[in-house]
């Protein structure tokens, strides 16, 4: 028969082998509550697609009036455009058995002094006048608006497109050409102030 010595150690070995035996069960056992609750979430990858993907200028759904930060108003604006149009139409547009004079005056009332005395010494020299005479050219342009380039306090300079049609000994012909017409402020009014080739523009304040 057993002690009860011996009794007491074989409860306490057994007791051993139970402690034992789950320890080995919770560091196997791979989903175990505790170990998950333990380890950090991993980074979303599209949270951080997003994050990164995100321009830093956005549109704001707030009315953005354009013309509150320009020296002139809408009206204006719109007044010199329509100036830089037809003024290039008008450039673009006659005929080798009309008065030089005359061409130069109609281009005059759109002009500043200086530019109108500039175009009528260019339009009446006698290489212009022979060359249109001798091929009998006959032109007649439209214009078009194609951007604004500069805005200044009292100047603007656009982009304008001229589309002519010519009739010439030499053939008929469309000819498109660009030119940077320079508007300015005089009073109330405006005036073409320059007009030159859209490759070569102008820059400038045209303010006195």
């Amino acid at each position: 028969m057993a002690q009860p010595g011996d009794r007491r150690g074989v409860a306490f070995a057994a007791v051993v082998v139970v402690i034992a035996a789950v320890g080995i069960y919770l560091t196997m056992w791979p989903d175990s509550p505790d170990q998950e609750a333990a380890e950090p979430a991993a980074p979303s990858a599209t949270s951080t697609v997003v994050a990164t993907s995100t321009p830093l200028a956005t549109a704001s759904s707030a009315p953005f009036d354009v013309y509150a930060y320009l020296p002139m108003t809408k009206e204006q604006l719109a007044a010199a455009a329509d100036l830089a149009e037809r003024f290039t139409a008008e450039y673009g547009t006659f005929r080798y058995d009309e008065d030089p004079a005359a061409y130069a005056a109609r281009l005059k009332a759109y002009t500043t002094p200086e530019l109108g005395n500039t175009l009528a010494r260019t339009l009446t020299s006698a290489g212009t006048v022979e060359q249109n005479h001798d091929d009998e050219i006959v032109s007649t342009a439209t214009a078009q608006l194609k951007e604004i380039r500069q805005v200044e306090k009292n100047s603007i300079v656009f982009v304008v497109t001229a589309t002519r049609q010519i009739s010439a000994k030499s053939g008929e012909k469309q000819a498109n050409e660009e030119y940077a017409v320079t508007v300015s402020q005089s009073g109330s009014d405006w005036r073409i102030y320059d007009i030159l080739p859209s490759t070569e523009g102008q820059e400038g304040d045209t303010s006195g």
